[in-house]
């Protein structure tokens, strides 16, 4: 018998996007099992603990029987990978740079762990610009209620919107 052919998709998700909610929508459709993992990035500092990450993942990704939500730190995203027997990795491009980032790590990330493939996809144009950081950097301007809803699932607007004292806003 066949070992399930398992991914890992890999991120921050600081918090997550309608973006990210894409790429797991479209990766747990291509594997047996995609197994949404946040790294800890030394690099960024977190809004949302790792737990609130992980809770607004596990709600956000119900409807997929396939995904299950993990996280690894001070491990290499290949090494992680292959510990739990991953053969894909899925990472997501916006733009140029981040091509060339990814392009980079593709390389490395080979060297590290040969059996690893990395799948690139490449979000739709209304998910391109759409980051969490960019999310976060929304909150508290006039009107930032509305504006957020737009680009991040319903269960992640509502943690927000909880964590701001404010009431959702009805679409």
């Amino acid at each position: 018998m066949n070992a399930p052919r398992r991914a890992v998709y890999a991120g921050s998700f600081d918090p997550p996007t309608n973006g990210h909610l894409w790429m797991i929508r479209r990766a747990q459709a291509m594997f047996d099992e995609l197994v949404v993992a946040i790294g800890n990035n030394p690099d960024k500092k977190s809004t949302y603990t790792l737990e609130e990450r992980q809770a607004m993942l596990a709600e956000i990704t119900t409807e997929f029987p396939n995904v299950r939500i993990a996280h690894f730190s001070n491990r290499f995203l290949v090494d992680f990978a292959d510990s739990i027997g991953a053969k894909f990795v899925v990472r997501g491009i916006r733009t140029a740079s981040d091509y060339e980032y990814e392009r980079s790590m593709r390389y490395i990330n080979a060297d590290l762990q040969p059996d690893i493939t990395t799948v690139i996809l490449m979000p739709p144009r209304e998910f391109a610009e759409v980051s969490s950081t960019m999310v976060k950097g929304m909150v508290g301007p006039h009107n930032w209620q509305k504006t957020i809803r737009r680009y991040v699932p319903d269960a992640v607007y509502r943690k927000i919107m909880a964590d701001q004292g404010e009431q959702p806003v009805v679409p």
